[in-house]
């Protein structure tokens, strides 16, 4: 069964940071892709930073690109997604999630493909 636990969310202000955190297994940090995911209200789910199994791919949606930096962390089996520069769009609830794949699977962040999820850490954004 694969676990994800996110942490890391809070209130900051417009223009401030917050560095959000998925603790994974061992197996899972070595054996999946790993995406953080956010949904706002009456929107789709949409998959804003993904890494693949080696850590080698990104993957970051234009709406993000510049600053959100998604990192695997093999010391501390964690996740993370760095953002920067948040604006009032970005608060929401974030996800990570975990699908298992070949070490040479391309790297997908559609969410629909991803199996496992976490219990989400909220983000709020306000001055």
């Amino acid at each position: 069964q694969v676990r994800l636990v996110e942490s890391g969310g809070g209130l900051v202000q417009p223009g401030g940071s917050l560095r959000l955190s998925c603790a994974v297994s061992v197996f899972t940090l070595n054996y999946h892709s790993i995406g953080w995911f956010r949904q706002a209200p009456g929107k789709e789910r949409e998959g804003v930073a993904c890494i693949s199994r080696g850590g080698g791919t990104t993957y970051y949606a234009d709406s993000v690109k510049g600053r959100f930096t998604i990192t695997k962390d093999k010391n501390n089996n964690q996740v993370y997604l760095q953002i920067n520069n948040l604006t009032p769009e970005d608060a929401t609830v974030y996800y990570c999630a975990a699908k298992r794949v070949i070490l040479t699977a391309p790297l997908s962040c559609a969410s629909t493909d991803y199996p496992d999820w976490g219990q989400g850490t909220q983000v709020t954004v306000s001055s």
